[in-house]
């Protein structure tokens, strides 16, 4: 199923490997893929298989240790969240987990209350990292820059680009723009262009597009909808300019933003 999470619990205990679990699996009830693995090498080749999410994995193992794991994982190119399990307090073995960016680290024996706490934790930090990717996709970073440099550009063209933002659904002409500023449209076009780095067309169709980008990832409308709902009359012409910009047609985003949260 697209969008579910995996979560993975490595340890070379069977009774403990079991209970972990079977109390996640209770507590889940099927919203999440769970395996286990007795040793590093079985959590490998589970890896390899699909990304894994969510790691819990004990500290102390024959041959591989749970750090060990974690950074065979990551140089494999995952990332998943990781939460350690120890019979004992090793602080040393906490200091490296904490630099290789585990979430939390829980002493055996580990109540049901210990772990969901720490397994809710994690699921909201996967969440976040989700969101934040699908934001670093969506964000046009020179609109960003323009945007931060608000206080250097002059205040009839901040207002165009205001306006541009307000209106982003409707099909907005130079002229327009233009006399809503008070400016004549050449001299308008000119300033616009020096002050910003991009022609007036350029930032109404990257500000239309990144509308759109946000739509596509938000919601579940058809892109001919999309492109009426940010201005444009043809969703040939929208798939046209789409691809122009961001290299590939609206229906390939919007499964690249899906495919992302599957890794």
């Amino acid at each position: 199923m697209k969008n579910r999470l995996t979560v993975l619990i490595v340890d070379d205990e069977p009774r403990t490997r079991q209970g972990l679990a079977k109390t996640l699996e209770g507590w889940a009830e099927g919203r999440f893929d769970i395996f286990s693995a007795e040793n590093g090498d079985e959590a490998l080749e589970l890896a390899a298989e699909r990304p894994i999410h969510l790691l819990l994995t004990d500290i102390r193992m024959p041959e591989m240790n749970g750090l060990e794991l974690i950074r065979a994982i990551k140089e494999r190119g995952s990332d998943p969240v990781a939460v350690l399990l120890s019979g004992y307090s090793e602080f040393d073995y906490a200091q490296e987990g904490i630099r290789l960016g585990v979430v939390n680290y829980l002493l055996k024996p580990v109540t049901r209350a210990k772990l969901l706490e720490a397994v809710e934790q994690a699921l909201q930090i996967i969440e976040e990292r989700r969101r934040r990717g699908a934001i670093e996709k969506i964000v046009d970073l020179e609109l960003a820059g323009i945007k931060e440099e608000d206080r250097l550009v002059p205040q009839p063209v901040q207002d165009a680009i205001r306006f541009i933002e307000d209106n982003v659904r409707a099909p907005l002409t130079l002229r327009e723009v233009a006399e809503h500023v008070h400016l004549n449209p050449s001299y308008f076009s000119s300033l616009f262009k020096e002050k910003t780095g991009m022609t007036f067309s350029q930032f109404v169709a990257r500000s239309k597009l990144q509308a759109a980008k946000k739509l596509l990832y938000s919601t579940g409308l058809p892109v001919g909808e999309i492109a009426e709902q940010v201005g444009y009359q043809t969703a040939k012409y929208f798939i046209t300019l789409f691809k122009e910009y961001e290299g590939m047609t609206p229906s390939q985003y919007r499964r690249s933003l899906s495919e992302d949260a599957d890794t």
